[in-house]
């Protein structure tokens, strides 16, 4: 029974699951439960977390109560531990946002919180990354997840990050990145979507990150800092937040 529930677990793509998360989240929640991991953002242990991954699946990486990753509960616990975004006024933008973070950050009193995408439902403003509608020096905090791996004129999205940040304002612009890569790699004559798939981790990436990202944030003007978060973490909390061990999160500033 556990072999055939996982099995179907397997084959609900995260977007269905988001989708269909008013049922399905409450069911697979009690399901689960147990004390073996944790989502540190709402704080509900499991006995396992669901698999989840492009081609390849990975055990343990998808909450069952909010559906977070591990980018998402690493980002949660820096905010919540390194900065003081929950207790200090700021205005903030946020690109594309999270299922798991969006009504957490709407009622959080102490921010000005503003969503903005071309496509999302949950985008109070509907804008292109590379022709922000904002004014220079607007945001306190920018928050900008996994979005640039799909525009292709990156440069210019990052150019109107730092524009409309303000000046000692920070950005966390987390990108899925192979960090045994020194640099990008990108090849627009690849247009199979299984083949994009395969060698870009979804069809709709346009490059794959190497190492040479914080270098480019820091052509941009960004001051750019390289947390490697797990780092300061116990390797128990690491294992029992189902963290991805050295990932890197990009914190920059202006």
């Amino acid at each position: 029974m556990k072999k055939l529930f996982k099995l179907i677990l397997n084959t609900i793509p995260r977007p269905i699951l988001i989708r269909l998360s008013i049922v399905v989240r409450p069911i697979l929640a009690f399901l689960l439960i147990g004390n073996r991991f944790t989502d540190p953002i709402d704080g509900k242990s499991f006995r396992m977390f669901l698999p989840y991954g492009y081609g390849t699946q990975r055990n343990n990486v998808l909450s069952p109560s909010t559906l977070s990753l591990e980018r998402h509960r690493l980002l949660w616990l820096y905010l919540k531990n390194e900065t003081d975004f929950f207790t200090a006024p700021k205005k903030v933008l946020h690109f594309a946002p999270e299922q798991e973070f969006y009504k957490r950050f709407k009622k959080q009193s102490n921010l000005n919180y503003t969503t903005t995408d071309l496509f999302s439902p949950l985008a109070d403003v509907k804008a292109d990354i590379c022709n922000l509608p904002f004014e220079d020096n607007s945001y306190d905090l920018i928050l900008c997840n996994h979005v640039l791996e799909h525009i292709p004129d990156d440069t210019k999205a990052m150019q109107e990050l730092y524009r409309v940040l303000k000046p000692g304002g920070m950005g966390i612009f987390q990108i899925p990145q192979d960090l045994s890569r020194a640099t990008t790699f990108a090849d627009d004559s690849i247009t199979d979507p299984k083949e994009r798939a395969k060698i870009f981790g979804q069809y709709d990436h346009v490059r794959v990150y190497g190492r040479d990202y914080f270098d480019k944030l820091r052509s941009i003007g960004f001051k750019v800092d390289e947390v490697n978060y797990t780092q300061t973490i116990s390797s128990d909390l690491v294992e029992k937040y189902c963290l991805a061990k050295g990932e890197i999160i990009p914190v920059c500033y202006k």
